[in-house]
């Protein structure tokens, strides 16, 4: 037996030698890069037809049309007919916790326990992961990197995606604690084998009273002046109060998104919607109380047979109608790498196409507290930049072919490229 596992974790060790890619973060910018001749989606809905656009030091200098050209020193970039966006964003992701959700050893986005908000999921943030690259060749060059497991997991932080190491990556540290509410919807039930026996209701009921007496604890410890002993979880949301954090609760439906808009009101305190499901029917409730929407998996059925089967697509135009702030998201990892096309879909169902792509890059920057760094293309704002041949939230034409993260040109090869070449070359196709 030991032999059979030394020879398998030497063939185990041998393939991922072999199969490594050689690709690694880039350098600073050296010289100032102007892109000239594109067609520029700003991201805040303006667009500039055969404009220009120059970065320097990994900032954006000047953006429009006939701008002067840089100095010897500069590098022009003919852009005609492409197309120029601001990178995109990913907001709810467990990328860079978790590598193949079926081996246990690479799922790092969870703690035991219901309330641990002193965890930080940015210290765990796997910069070598296989999947970060695939994410960057459809124009995603931030996430944000979020816990799951309980009720309050910990903190999410925002990170770029090109970097040695987490603390490289990181973008914005702790900007967010998390709120897993407990589901009003009953699971299902199978006849005969696993009967539903559970109040789901008094469930709902103890675990967000639960939550709430804990809100309740720590904002009175936070008044005090001095405290016998320091209370980690308690230091772990000061911030929810000074409104230097948000909270997202994670829940879909009416009754719990009311519970959600309570806790805004009884803490004084910046609450999104993550999920957000049914969102389109109390959109009125949410503008008033100033509450933000993080729609999640909008290619997906609706959550009642009630709705129409089009809900999810059409949702993202109700709440831009209704002037609630939304941004839009896939979960996951691996799945936000078709973020940009679901951007895309929610444009055939009620958004313009500038739009849909602020639900994506500047919507979600303001959600995330980092839109004076990012998410639009504007004079002071951080060069994250993708270049496209066609339509980036059309997976027909988008193809990426350059992207830069502050002014940094990334390598846009990744591993499903690489097995693409491979196989091409052994069956000698063209």
């Amino acid at each position: 037996m030991k032999r059979i596992i030394l020879t398998y974790i030497t063939a185990l060790s041998c393939t991922a030698a072999f199969a490594q890619e050689t690709i690694y973060p880039a350098p600073l910018q050296g010289k100032t890069v102007y892109l000239i001749n594109a067609t520029i989606h700003v991201g805040n809905g303006q667009v500039i037809e055969n404009g220009a656009l120059t970065f320097s030091n990994g900032k954006i200098t000047a953006i429009g049309n006939n701008l002067p050209a840089p100095g010897a020193d500069g590098t022009i970039m003919d852009l005609k007919g492409n197309h120029v966006y601001p990178g995109v964003i990913a907001p709810l992701s467990n990328l860079g916790l978790t590598e193949v959700e079926a081996v246990r050893s690479t799922n790092d986005f969870s703690e035991v326990g219901e309330i641990n908000p002193s965890v930080r999921s940015l210290v765990a943030y796997n910069t070598d992961s296989k999947v970060i690259n695939t994410l960057r060749s459809n124009g995603i060059l931030l996430a944000q990197v979020t816990p799951e497991g309980g009720m309050i997991p910990g903190s999410s932080s925002v990170v770029q995606l090109d970097a040695w190491n987490w603390e490289d990556a990181a973008y914005k540290k702790d900007g967010a604690i998390h709120f897993y509410m407990p589901s009003l919807l009953p699971p299902p039930s199978v006849p005969g084998r696993f009967p539903v026996t559970k109040d789901v209701a008094a469930e709902f009921a103890e675990k967000t009273a639960k939550v709430r007496t804990f809100l309740r604890e720590a904002k009175a410890y936070l008044q005090e002046d001095k405290h016998n002993e320091v209370n980690l979880k308690f230091e772990a949301v000061r911030k929810l109060f000074t409104k230097e954090q948000k909270l997202f609760i994670h829940c879909n439906f009416v009754k719990e998104m009311l519970v959600a808009v309570d806790f805004a009101k009884e803490f004084g305190i910046d609450v999104v919607i993550a999920g957000g499901a049914d969102s389109w029917m109390i959109a009125d409730v949410l503008k008033q109380n100033n509450i933000a929407v993080v729609l999640i998996q909008p290619h997906s059925l609706p959550v009642s047979q009630d709705d129409d089967v089009d809900q999810p697509y059409k949702t993202a135009a109700q709440l831009q109608q209704a002037g609630v702030l939304y941004c839009l998201s896939n979960e996951g990892f691996w799945q936000q790498r078709n973020l940009p096309f679901e951007a895309g879909t929610a444009s055939t169902y009620g958004l313009t196409k500038e739009q849909a792509l602020s639900a994506v890059t500047l919507n979600t920057a303001r959600i995330l507290g980092i839109d004076k760094s990012t998410g639009s293309l504007e004079t002071g704002k951080d060069a994250n930049i993708v270049v496209s041949t066609g339509d980036l939230l059309d997976m027909r034409s988008s193809v990426v072919t350059h992207a830069f993260i502050q002014g940094r040109e990334l390598n846009l090869d990744n591993k499903h490229k690489q097995l693409y070449e491979r196989y091409k070359h052994k069956y000698g196709l063209k």
